[in-house]
């Protein structure tokens, strides 16, 4: 039994909660985690703070937004009760998979897409802007009736649908189009501020979609792997695992499945996304190319996280295409929102195997014998231990 410790659970994910408790021998703090008619969140910590190392958990399921306030909330309420110190435990972050670019990829200039001159106005940053040195009043003859002069004129009133240099622009320039920095907000930094403003003194999340993301923070981060329990299953529950051939169905995820890869000596395999130039906001107009042999090969593909799950079961038909004998996905996260979990069911995929950083009882509910789903509880359980004494977590990773 651990002791001057205090374990809070938000609404994300109870039955995470109650398996730490269980391991850490304490019982969860009690709390009165509740919302306004209006939809505002109250909290109500039931139990003393003061002087106690407290840790929240909430992770980044369900309706994550009112969870974070949720969280954010829970944290000032026991900063102001005076806890000596605040870890927030997140096994899946919020917010981790936003571009690290401010502006998306889709509309990164590579190249001036301009079809007309930049004789067509004066200052590139506003249209139709008039010539220098040149008098828009000179045609105007001062013996002539000023009204006639107007109405033979082809002067018209400057606005967005007559000006013809602004018509010409907006439509070339402010659409969507790969020749225009469509600039997006960037709420990493602005997450970690949330957390830190609130009161959080310690960070402890899994497998973050960019490691990166713990620049944010001017407090400490500790990202645990899920490395350890993927390496665990492959080693226990797949027959002749040297045999098979590790893939990762990105060229973003190579780094993380090659280190398996190398750590149980197998063979490791490619799946690269080749997009086409035309339609390049289409994310399913793209030829997935297979770089390795996996013909009569059980093939596991590694990843952090599953969503909509159209990565894994495109990866999984360019596979079985190939001879693959059996496909095994082996993810982190899997969050599978809207309809992934049917794409998953008819999919070619043989074994989903996921971790509880998210509650996988109604997945399971869906999937059957499909879905493995390995405990996370162990290794945060021990997390919050050593942090609470000061120990190291280098065995954990």
């Amino acid at each position: 039994m651990v002791r001057n410790i205090v374990v809070l659970g938000g609404n994300s994910h109870p039955k995470l909660v109650e398996s730490i408790c269980n391991i850490l021998g304490i019982q969860a703090c009690d709390r009165n985690l509740s919302k306004f008619s209006v939809g505002e969140s109250r909290c109500e910590i039931q139990d003393s703070v003061r002087g106690k190392d407290v840790f929240i958990i909430q992770t980044a399921s369900g309706k994550v937004n009112d969870n974070f306030i949720d969280l954010c909330i829970m944290i000032s309420a026991c900063k102001t009760g005076s806890a000596r110190r605040i870890t927030v435990v997140m096994p899946l972050f919020p917010y981790s998979r936003q571009p690290d670019v401010p502006y998306a990829k889709t509309g990164a200039p590579l190249a001036s897409s301009r079809t007309h001159g930049k004789s067509d106005y004066t200052f590139e940053s506003v249209p139709g802007t008039p010539h220098p040195n040149v008098n828009k009043t000179a045609s105007f003859n001062s013996s002539t009736d000023i009204t006639e002069q107007l109405a033979s004129s082809s002067l018209s009133t400057p606005s967005g649908t007559t000006h013809p240099d602004a018509n010409g622009y907006i439509s070339k320039e402010l659409q969507v189009n790969p020749g225009y920095k469509q600039w997006i907000a960037q709420p990493g930094a602005l997450i970690a501020d949330l957390l830190t403003c609130a009161g959080a003194d310690h960070i402890l999340t899994m497998d973050l979609h960019d490691s990166q993301f713990q620049g944010f923070f001017d407090k400490p981060v500790d990202n645990l792997y899920g490395r350890p329990l993927l390496k665990r299953y492959i080693t226990q529950y797949i027959d002749n695992y040297q045999d098979a051939v590790i893939v990762s169905p990105d060229a973003g995820g190579a780094k993380r499945a090659t280190a398996i890869a190398d750590s149980l000596l197998m063979d490791f395999a490619l799946i690269h996304k080749e997009r086409k130039p035309i339609r390049i906001n289409d994310k399913h107009n793209a030829t997935m190319m297979l770089v390795g042999k996996v013909k009569g090969k059980v093939c596991i593909m590694i990843d952090d996280l599953a969503d909509t799950a159209n990565t894994i079961t495109r990866a999984a038909r360019v596979l079985k295409r190939e001879g693959a004998v059996a496909v095994y996905s082996l993810l982190t996260h899997g969050i599978f929102s809207g309809d992934a979990l049917q794409r998953l069911a008819q999919s070619d995929v043989d074994k989903v195997v996921v971790t509880n950083t998210v509650p996988q009882d109604e997945h399971k509910a869906i999937l059957g014998a499909k879905l493995d789903v390995l405990d996370i509880a162990p290794s945060f359980a021990e997390a919050c231990r050593r942090i609470h004494f000061g120990e190291s977590l280098n065995v954990l990773f």
